[in-house]
């Protein structure tokens, strides 16, 4: 009984960082969505400033469609911006902007954990999809060497989720480097430009905590169940 009380405290644990760390991203880009840079530059004027000064002239910019679906495609050197970064003339426009062209700036410089991450992604790619089966039938059945196997794949995932962290983190500085340095931001939004990029970066940390409290629970399941 108590086991089953600290499991299902661990899933409403992890439920809580996951929704507090997307409730201080949506938070804080409607806020800074909100406040015009003084230079009045777009988000996409921000890409390719930064990337023509990073010798990145060949780096592509697009326009998506999604809210915060902006990303970097190192398999085509572009950088993927949502419609209301790309248009917009924001501080979160900016700030997610310049995200995006860090880790194109990474890509160029051989980012070793860019690197990694990237070479793993088919591995992490197979592990989630039969991870999850192995755990749902493992339970169903109660074959606990399915759900071992399950809990290494969930590992796997950790794994990336952890590599990824520094790759965030980087981009991040490598962003705040660039708009400080081209004088896109004034001081005062710059210091905007920092609390959004760091919203954003504790998304990725709330992953990680989930993912470890997933396991954990896993293996106190598999240890009830074995006893």
């Amino acid at each position: 009984m108590e086991d089953a009380l600290i499991e299902y405290g661990l899933i409403i644990i992890s439920m809580v960082i996951t929704l507090a760390a997307q409730w201080f991203i949506n938070h804080n880009y409607s806020k800074y969505s909100k406040i015009e840079d003084r230079g009045g530059v777009s988000g996409y004027e921000t890409a390719r400033r930064i990337l023509d000064s990073n010798g990145l002239e060949n780096v592509a910019i697009n326009k998506v469609d999604g809210k915060l679906t902006d990303h970097y495609n190192p398999k085509d050197k572009t950088v993927n911006l949502s419609t209301d970064i790309y248009e917009g003339r924001s501080i979160a426009s900016v700030s997610v902007a310049a995200h995006e062209c860090g880790h194109a700036i990474q890509d160029k410089d051989g980012y070793l954990f860019l690197r990694i991450r990237r070479s793993i992604i088919p591995i992490v790619n197979f592990a989630s999809y039969a991870g999850y089966f192995a755990i749902v039938i493992g339970l169903f059945f109660s074959a606990l060497n399915l759900i071992r196997i399950g809990i290494l794949l969930e590992l796997i995932i950790l794994a990336f989720q952890i590599i990824t962290l520094p790759v965030e983190f980087n981009a991040s500085s490598r962003a705040l480097k660039q708009i400080k340095g081209l004088g896109i931001l004034e001081q005062d939004e710059y210091y905007g430009g920092r609390k959004m990029l760091t919203s954003a970066a504790l998304t990725y940390v709330a992953s990680v905590a989930s993912a470890l409290l997933q396991i954990v629970r896993l293996l106190m399941i598999v240890r009830r169940r074995r006893d």
